[in-house]
């Protein structure tokens, strides 16, 4: 599905402030508030917005922590990978899961409050899936310098 310069417009501000009202962007975009709506109802219903939500910083919320884990599997059936990846999306302390191209199939975002709930959470994890997983790395972030929203040419 194509963007045309009216969504791109609605996607911008939406994504610098999602609670803009629907007075504010159909001015944005030139268009009634029902046209309006109607767009951004499409934008979410096609899955071109994924949900409306907020930016919290982690450290600001308790987490101290905050690891980017490459996860490596090895011999699993589409039942264990489908297993693994419901434990991971519903784990309170994995913020992102992605699937990636290189030697890791996953990362996943961890945080944590201490060093102690790291540790916890990295080892239910590799113990729960000890068969499954090759390799593992992990990189603790001590500092977001930029996280942006997406560019619409």
């Amino acid at each position: 599905m194509g963007l045309d310069d009216k969504d791109k417009k609605l996607l911008r501000k939406l994504q610098m402030d999602g609670r803009a009202s629907l007075t504010t962007l159909a001015k944005i975009v030139s268009l009634s508030i029902d046209s309006t709506n109607k767009r951004i109802k499409k934008l979410y219903e096609n899955g071109t917005i994924g949900r409306f939500s907020v930016f919290i910083d982690p450290k600001k919320a308790g987490y101290d922590l905050v690891a980017n884990v490459q996860i490596k599997l090895q011999n699993v059936s589409e039942k264990e990978l489908n297993e693994f990846l419901s434990y991971l999306k519903e784990h309170p302390n994995v913020t992102s899961l992605l699937t990636t191209l290189g030697h890791f199939d996953f990362t996943c975002v961890i945080i944590a409050k201490n060093t102690q709930e790291l540790e916890k959470t990295y080892l239910t994890i590799r113990h729960k899936f000890k068969d499954l997983i090759a390799d593992w790395q992990s990189v603790i972030n001590l500092k977001c310098y930029k996280f942006e929203e997406y560019a619409f040419d």
